[in-house]
């Protein structure tokens, strides 16, 4: 009986050989798809924050959120005490009313002297005439004292009426001074009046300003105060996430920044929801971070460590990917995030 021997066919060594170079191109395009198209999972989500700190230093008399709410824009976060800038408010409007009285008045006063001040005037265009006339008269007399057409009297009597001519005009030159005086008296009245309305303005503004709210929608955080606490100008309350934009921040190797661009797209989701993915863009790509075996200050650079220190590895730089449509119940900041970049981008394509 002839033994049958299992050696493979020609058929089965050509599939063998096919289903071989298929392993071997689908690894290189796997190759070829994770270098042209990075992917990290040293990523995490972030959104811009602000502290909360108020325009004007007062007692706290109102908190109108907790620890991690969700707030509007233009929502009421804590009133601090109004009292002391509604006082100074009416205290400005009473001195207002009390300078408008006082300008009223003056003006009436002003309006008779300016009469007086145009009657002055008048008054000095004839002692000046009256003036002129009598020194013109000395003139005509004075040579002719000694002959028999003028007598040493009448010389004198022109003489007299010439000083008294003068004296009335030097009285109608100081009542016009006087009066002229008096009319600009008014303008210290109406300084007075702008520096009031002034003081109105930003007593009115701290008056407002009495009252945060929030500049935008967001989830209050750290917050670690009370009513009755003295809150002072510009010292945070707590901090207010704006939860209108989230980003992903992703650390890519320094080999691959080649393949990341601003405005090319991305895909991410966080670790706590894999299952959700939210399309991006890339909106900027650092351009420095701290060494971590470098010398000097900070410098206020981003530090983004090492996987490992003992091996020389690539530098990892932050790309900041804003997320489109993102879900408020997912992302949180600091939260595990993992970002690929997608080669398809419809900026870049353009």
């Amino acid at each position: 009986m002839q033994q049958e021997t299992n050696t493979p066919s020609r058929s089965d060594r050509k599939i063998a050989l096919i289903l071989v170079m298929i392993a071997i191109g689908l690894t290189i395009f796997v190759i070829w798809r994770l270098d042209t198209a990075p992917r990290t999972d040293d990523a995490y989500a972030y959104a811009d924050t602000i502290n909360v700190a108020p325009d004007v230093s007062g007692r706290i008399v109102e908190l109108a959120v907790v620890d991690n709410q969700r707030v509007s824009k233009g929502d009421v976060l804590f009133r601090i005490d109004p009292r002391p800038f509604q006082a100074k408010l009416a205290k400005s409007q009473a001195s207002l009313i009390e300078l408008e009285r006082q300008i009223e008045l003056k003006q009436r006063s002003v309006n008779s002297q300016k009469l007086s001040a145009a009657a002055a005037t008048a008054s000095i265009e004839r002692a000046s005439a009256a003036a002129e006339q009598a020194s013109d008269t000395l003139g005509r007399l004075e040579p002719l004292l000694g002959t028999k057409y003028v007598s040493a009297e009448q010389v004198d009597q022109a003489r007299t009426a010439k000083r008294s001519a003068v004296a009335q005009l030097n009285t109608a030159k100081l009542d016009a001074q006087r009066a002229t005086a008096a009319v600009s008296g008014i303008e210290d009245l109406v300084a007075k009046r702008d520096v009031v309305r002034a003081e109105i303005e930003l007593a009115s503004l701290n008056l407002e300003y009495a009252t945060v709210r929030a500049p935008f929608d967001g989830v209050v955080v750290n917050l670690k105060t009370s009513v009755g606490q003295f809150a002072l100008t510009g010292r945070s309350v707590f901090t207010l996430v704006n939860t209108g934009r989230w980003y992903v921040v992703a650390n890519f190797r320094e080999t691959e920044l080649e393949h990341v661009k601003p405005g090319q797209a991305a895909q991410v989701y966080v670790l706590s929801d894999p299952a959700k993915r939210f399309n991006g863009q890339v909106e900027s790509v650092g351009y420095g971070v701290y060494p971590d075996d470098g010398g000097g200050e900070n410098a206020g650079l981003p530090q983004v460590p090492r996987s490992i220190n003992w091996v020389r590895v690539a530098q990892r730089f932050p790309v900041r990917i804003l997320v489109e449509n993102p879900d408020p119940a997912v992302f949180r900041i600091g939260a595990s995030a993992v970002a690929l970049m997608l080669r398809d981008s419809p900026s870049q394509a353009r």
